[in-house]
């Protein structure tokens, strides 16, 4: 049953459209779009460009992009999967066992800039120049620093003393800002500028372009012009699972997006419901679920133009039954895939005609490579860090391949009628996050923020973790089991800041919710 004590947060509701995402300003410039007649995509595209305003640690230009976009006009879901593609020079050698986290050698083809020309091309209906006006504004006036973007400058100071590029971006007085001052990011408005008057092409060629080569080069990197030049972004056909009687859509690889809808097929022969939420015994059917997926990962995952594997494979009910029965209901599963570092953020918007678009967007680590290119206020990623250095590997690194990347984002449909948006950062958590989220909505009535708000479990290398509220006997119980029950704590997130919004069957109410482990928000009109 829905959770109704009254010291949790309601969600959003409203008739004609709903935005939510991890910063208010980010939200109110979705809802600002919609108010004044644009759609979903226009929204989407205005809040995207924000977040590198005023979440720089989390996504920048120089990022990546995954995103599920579903047209009422086309009447299907496309998926949009943009970044994450090693420089045509970047070979195995060049690294010689070890992958750098900073320096332009942790750098990627970055796709973010190409995924917004993708969405404004084929569903927009305001010029870019209009949907990026919001970032340009805020990134020339300024924007109050929130107290979760003071933290995260002045837990960077030796970071940044090391590049001194993201200093000379964001320290403005040589120290970090507080929280409630102005910070103004001159150069970042000037590229966004740009993009607005230029399109892609603004960000890939030209000037611009060919800076943004040479500060990679000089930071140590194989990035070259030519590679900005030749990105683009792939648009596919998503995959789709039923799951109790919904259908659910994720983006494909390179995104790990499979990895969520092979544990969706697992657990549906679990009877969740009757065990209940944050019982021991779908707590272990959950975790165990995600063990298996992610061992298919590890054997199959890359870039499929490399590798040649059909994902879908993984997709049938005969496969879910397969692994299915390696669950113990009394033992836990060995788990050996690792959980890499990243940061990430993501948002959800849908219009009062019924259009969606679920985005997330990343540089991969917290400040990405730390390349900051101060004169075009630009900070670009680390998504090399995503290939295996095993040749071996279905994701070894090789020139111009794509890395098997953890953005992924969701659309539900029920009877051919959208249900539910939304998505989680947290690398490798993510589709750990996406499920209980989906599965706290389905299959336990839950609402949107509530499920978001959900005392949450995440499985990782070193111990199955549990955030507070979780009862004390399914600890125990889980214990008994085998895993490696830790404690961790709620406000550092691990397991991301999902966002999500439902669409009432019957009276089409929007109903959104934005995770209270950050300093998002929900909102509509």
């Amino acid at each position: 049953m829905p959770d109704t004590r009254p010291d949790v947060r309601g969600p959003a509701l409203a008739m004609h459209g709903m935005a939510a995402s991890e910063h208010p300003l980010v939200t109110q410039a979705g809802v600002d779009v919609l108010r004044r007649g644009g759609n979903a995509f226009d929204a989407a595209l205005a809040m995207s460009a924000v977040l590198p305003v005023v979440k720089p640690a989390r996504s920048h230009l120089g990022g990546d992009a995954y995103v599920l976009v579903f047209s009422r006009a086309d009447a299907r879901v496309s998926a949009i999967c943009s970044g994450g593609k090693a420089p045509a020079a970047a070979t195995l050698a060049r690294y010689a066992g070890a992958m750098p986290r900073h320096g332009g050698l942790a750098v990627a083809v970055p796709g973010l800039v190409d995924a917004w020309q993708e969405i404004a091309t084929r569903w927009c209906t305001r010029p870019l120049a209009e949907l990026l006006a919001p970032a340009i504004g805020y990134a020339h006036d300024g924007v109050p620093v929130s107290r979760e973007l003071e933290l995260v400058l002045r837990a960077s100071r030796g970071l940044f003393a090391k590049y001194g590029g993201l200093a000379r971006m964001l320290y403005p007085a040589g120290e970090p800002p507080r929280m409630g001052a102005t910070l103004r990011q001159p150069a970042l408005a000037a590229t966004l500028g740009a993009i607005a008057a230029g399109g892609r092409a603004a960000f890939y060629e030209g000037a611009i372009g060919a800076r943004v080569a040479a500060a990679v080069a000089e930071a140590g990197g194989t990035m070259t012009a030519r590679d900005l030049a030749e990105h683009r972004a792939g648009v596919f056909e998503p995959l789709s699972v039923e799951y109790r009687g919904f259908t659910v859509h994720e983006t494909p690889p390179n995104s790990q997006g499979m990895i969520l809808l092979e544990e969706l097929n697992i657990i549906e022969g679990c009877d969740l419901a009757a065990w209940g939420h944050l019982s021991a015994d779908a707590v272990h059917h959950m975790v165990e679920a995600k063990k298996l997926a992610f061992e298919d990962r590890q054997r199959h995952a890359g870039d499929p133009a490399a590798t040649g594997f059909d994902p879908r494979a993984l997709l049938t009910k005969d496969h879910a039954a397969a692994r299915r029965a390696l669950i113990d209901p009394a033992l836990a599963r060995r788990s050996s895939v690792p959980a890499p570092s990243a940061d990430t953020t993501s948002f959800v918007v849908v219009d009062g005609a019924g259009n969606a678009c679920s985005f997330i967007q990343s540089i991969f680590a917290p400040w990405g490579s730390a390349v900051a290119i101060d004169d075009l206020g630009i900070i670009m990623n680390n998504r090399m860090n995503g290939f295996s250095l095993d040749p071996a590997h279905p994701n070894a690194l090789a020139g111009g391949k794509r890395t098997m990347h953890t953005l992924n984002t969701y659309l539900v449909f029920r009877d051919g009628a959208l249900f539910l948006a939304g998505n989680a950062p947290g690398a490798d958590f993510q589709v750990q996050t996406n499920l209980q989220v989906i599965t706290g909505i389905i299959d336990f009535g839950l609402d949107p923020q509530a499920a978001v708000d959900a005392p949450r479990w995440g499985d990782a290398p070193d111990g199955l973790l549990v955030e507070p509220g979780f009862p004390a006997a399914t600890r125990d119980d889980l214990r008994r089991r085998g895993h490696d029950v830790k404690p961790v704590d709620r406000q550092a997130a691990p397991m991301g800041r999902a966002q999500a919004i439902v669409v009432d069957p019957d009276s089409g109410a929007l109903i959104g919710g934005s995770d209270s482990r950050g300093e998002g928000s929900a909102a509509g009109w």
